[in-house]
């Protein structure tokens, strides 16, 4: 985009706008086309080549026509869309589709062109499935394209996409043709693809083969220069420059006057200026080509509206530029591999080198975080610091660690998530292969850092202690839990069960370990076994050897205090010697003995080495091995597969929506009837029932609908309390004259016109399903049983959708209020129903995000089935959700 705000189309769709990571970890800019793109598309063509112009036109047009150009810029964003991909001001990729038969047409022909410059960089797969994401909004279902055969990476475009294409050959031309409608392995390969992208860009910033450092004082004592100073102490392997307008040599470093200066690309630059010089860099980086930038320098959105708009401004010349920023804000970034040994962070020392992958936000928690580390001893990977967060997030670390073999456990400090559908998604994707421990402060407006940006949330903060857990991530309280996670994780072998052996040499401290395991929800099988205080070193062995040999026993805790005859030390080389040999985990604790952590490693039968942790108390120790044990088990489980469930009329729920939505473009709550036919479209059969706003009313809908019926109150303040809420049974008009009086007076604050008659079901226990598009989360399901466990304990599960059956399953059972349905305490209920009925609504929150608020309360469940008994919906605009169905970055 240009300096100068272009005149704008009224029709011009802004929310197709996206930043988007590119194969080569670049950042492109995709926007509709507009009609002051004239000029650029002149360019564009210009600098192609006569191949790529023949591929394709099918013709070798040296300059197009002002008239063809003039029909590319100008289309009506329905019936003809076209988008660019731009770096900077200029136009690199070119896609459009054109309806085939007019704006009702579900077929439209679909074409790109890609500059010879960016070929090779996934410009072409990212239009298209741009295009294939606006197309299915719009009512087209297929795309069509005439290929030459020699455009072998067109052809490719269309079929490593993972649609099921279809193609034929006549008269020289290739045709091919695909439905758009997202399938299980397109949604696959651009999850893939967003994965692999994000992630070299993130290696790019981790492991820059070049950088230079802006903002360094001739005497160093600044922030740049203690930046400088880490990066030389430290090691690092490329080429480092120095820019200083004046100085010759800083840290015996010649220096360059400028970043244009230095002569050749950058691929990180550190600036550390004043805050008001910050955009004047960052122009200057972007003009020389540079891949990335660091920014320690403070003074942006946390330091008030002035620091905001620069922070905004700052975030939008980088992505014009197709740089991605780290910060600002930010403590920097360590990478403490031997072949890089980057240290580009205000931190003093550069961390032990080791498998922990390390991420958090503010500056501040960086220094304790480090800090922690190294007092422990715990070997990183690496160490990055977001800052402000207003680019690279923990969400692209994620990204990186997933298939980085170096790390092997990650641990995360998040003091705000702005993108939890994203979060969740990656999260569990790396979780399935690695460890992820999560440090997070509650979803609140007090948990939300100056300078992040962060949508706000209406849901509470359990709804994101289930959506980590959703996502298999450890969550621990605090640094000093995270720590105590991680050494255990990244040292040991993951537990294969719950079944606990404890070893000590003191009766009240196995005592302890005992009770800390059993208050931790693990099975206590051997022990406490207590070794005599005066025991040998042999007798100490034969213990520990009996422990992990135990078929019964999945982990061991083994805690001493100082024994009489045999050294500390000793001990812990015995502890080291027999845990190395077993493929169980063992944590310890050595209460009065100093200096045993060195003794605390040995050699495995592998040849690696296996270190043992050790903790300060062994309510420590046990709490780590609970959470390591709770996350074995999450990773080990079926997860099942997404839930599809059958004879959703996908395009009809789209088409009522869309309608409604026309007629009330603020939104609204739908009526009875409205309610009725949208959830049938989902196989969601709901009871009818029939206002009553008087004694007579309700006698004349119960003969209508047969008795014996149910009179009861619609009033949202109390549709959970079923018992004062309702009157069943009702086999008379006097009875239901009755019940009617007796209702009105007890709720009359409510309104008497807020009731009506239904149909008596088959008796059963009232559960609430309910989804709920949050502004921050995106759509929200819950499960609840009504009434007082919903009403006074809150007790209710959540997930966020798109849901797996194995994620349905545990949602169903999740609520403290289970056994009331699982039969236990009485009938129990058809949970297959139940089951299926929370993978409807969680479809038709994950497909509609103009479904503001779906309620069904109350569900009868029963051992035959269910049956709906209310419903509410509203719809409301769509929120611009974070994690669509197309790359975006945030």
């Amino acid at each position: 985009m240009s300096d100068v705000e272009p005149s704008i189309p009224a029709d011009y769709p802004r929310e197709w706008e996206a930043d988007v990571v590119l194969r080569d970890g670049s950042v492109a800019h995709v926007r509709p086309i507009r009609p002051d793109d004239a000029e650029r598309i002149h360019r564009f063509h210009a600098a192609q080549s006569e191949e790529s112009i023949y591929l394709r036109f099918f013709a070798p047009i040296k300059r197009l026509s002002d008239r063809d150009v003039r029909r590319f810029t100008h289309v009506d964003y329905v019936e003809r869309v076209a988008l660019v991909a731009t770096v900077g001001d200029d136009i690199i990729g070119i896609g459009r589709y054109d309806r085939l038969g007019g704006r009702d047409a579900t077929s439209a022909e679909v074409a790109f062109n890609v500059a010879d410059s960016f070929q090779g960089r996934g410009v072409g797969s990212v239009m298209l499935e741009h295009l294939a994401a606006i197309g299915a909004e719009n009512g087209v279902a297929e795309f069509v394209a005439d290929v030459l055969p020699q455009n072998r990476k067109m052809i490719q475009v269309f079929t490593e996409a993972g649609y099921d294409v279809s193609r034929n050959f006549d008269d020289g031309v290739i045709s091919v043709r695909f439905e758009i409608e997202p399938n299980e392995k397109s949604q696959a390969v651009r999850l893939a693809r967003e994965q692999r992208a994000e992630s070299q860009s993130v290696r790019a910033l981790l492991n820059p083969s070049s950088i230079a450092v802006v903002g360094v004082s001739r005497d160093g004592r600044s922030v740049g220069g203690r930046v400088l100073a880490n990066l030389v102490e430290g090691g690092y392997r490329g080429t480092l420059h120095v820019v200083h307008p004046e100085a010759g040599t800083i840290e015996g470093l010649p220096t360059v006057p400028s970043i244009s200066a230095i002569g050749e690309p950058v691929d990180l630059v550190v600036i550390a200026v004043p805050a008001p010089k910050v955009l004047d860099v960052v122009a200057e980086c972007g003009g020389a080509g540079v891949r990335a930038l660091l920014v320690v320098s403070a003074g942006f959105a946390e330091s008030g509206p002035e620091g905001a708009e620069r922070q905004a401004q700052l975030l939008a010349l980088a992505r014009r530029h197709g740089m991605r920023v780290v910060g600002p804000n930010s403590f920097g970034l360590i990478n403490t591999r031997e072949d890089t040994r980057l240290n580009a962070s205000i931190a003093y020392e550069m961390p032990p080198a080791g498998h922990l992958g390390l991420f958090a936000q503010s500056g501040a928690l960086g220094i304790a975080v480090l800090a922690s580390a190294g007092r422990r001893g715990l070997g990183l990977s690496d160490f990055a610091s977001a800052g402000n967060r207003i680019d690279v997030s923990g969400n692209d670390l994620m990204q990186y660690w997933i298939d980085d073999d170096d790390t092997h456990a990650v641990g995360l400090y998040l003091e705000s998530v702005g993108n939890p559908r994203k979060f969740t998604r990656i999260a569990r994707q790396l979780a399935l292969r690695k460890p992820v421990v999560v440090v997070k402060s509650e979803v609140s407006a007090f948990g939300r850092p100056p300078g992040h940006r962060v949508r706000e949330t209406r849901t509470p903060p359990r709804a994101f202690r289930e959506m980590l857990r959703q996502s298999g991530v450890i969550r621990v309280g605090n640094v000093h839990q995270l720590f105590d996670v991680a050494q255990l994780v990244v040292n040991q072998p993951l537990p294969k069960g719950r079944r606990v052996a404890v070893v000590a040499n003191s009766d009240a401290l196995g005592a302890l370990c005992g009770d800390a395991a059993l208050s931790w929800k693990l099975d206590v099988t051997r022990g406490p076994v207590a070794v005599a205080a005066d025991a040998s070193e042999d007798a100490f062995r034969d213990a520990l050897v009996a422990a992990f040999e135990d078929e019964n026993v999945d982990s061991v805790v083994a805690s001493f205090i100082p024994p009489l005859i045999t050294g500390g030390r000793d001990v812990a080389r015995t502890v080291a010697a027999v845990s190395a040999q077993y493929d169980k985990p063992c944590v310890t604790t050595f209460l009065g003995i100093d200096g045993v952590s060195d003794d605390l490693s040995a050699s495995a039968p592998d040849g690696s080495t296996r270190i043992v942790p050790s903790y300060p108390m062994p309510e420590d120790g046990v709490r780590a091995l609970a959470a390591a044990t709770n996350y074995a088990e999450w990773r080990g489980r079926d997860r099942g597969e997404p839930v599809a469930p059958l004879g959703i009329d996908r395009k009809g729920v789209h088409e009522m929506v869309r309608s409604i939505m026309a007629e009330s473009p603020e939104g609204r709550e739908l009526t009875a009837d409205e309610t009725a036919q949208l959830l049938a479209l989902a196989k969601i059969s709901v009871w009818p029932s029939v206002p009553a706003r008087s004694p007579k009313e309700a006698v004349d809908a119960a003969e209508e609908l047969g008795f014996p019926v149910v009179v009861k109150s619609i009033a949202p303040q109390v549709r959970h309390q079923v018992a004062s809420a309702l009157r069943a049974d009702l086999r008379s008009p006097l009875a239901v004259v009755e019940a009617y009086e007796a209702l009105a007076e007890r709720l009359e604050e409510y309104g008497p016109d807020q009731f009506v008659v239904q149909k008596m079901a088959t008796p059963g226990i009232g559960c609430s399903v309910t989804s709920v598009e949050d502004p921050l989360f995106g759509p929200v399901v819950s499960f609840s049983v009504s009434g007082p466990p919903t009403d006074l304990l809150d007790d209710v599960g959540y997930r966020n959708p798109p849901l797996t059956t194995g994620d349905v399953s545990e949602l169903v059972s999740s609520i403290k209020a289970w056994p009331l349905l699982d039969g236990s305490r009485g009938r129990g209920i058809d949970r297959a129903a139940i089951e299926d009925l929370v993978a409807r609504v969680s479809v038709l929150a994950d497909e509609n995000p103009e479904i503001a608020h779906l309620e069904l309360n109350p569900v009868s469940t029963h051992p035959g089935g269910l049956d709906v008994l209310g419903a509410r919906i509203t719809l409301a605009p769509a929120s611009l959700r974070q994690d669509s169905g197309r790359r975006a970055m945030t």
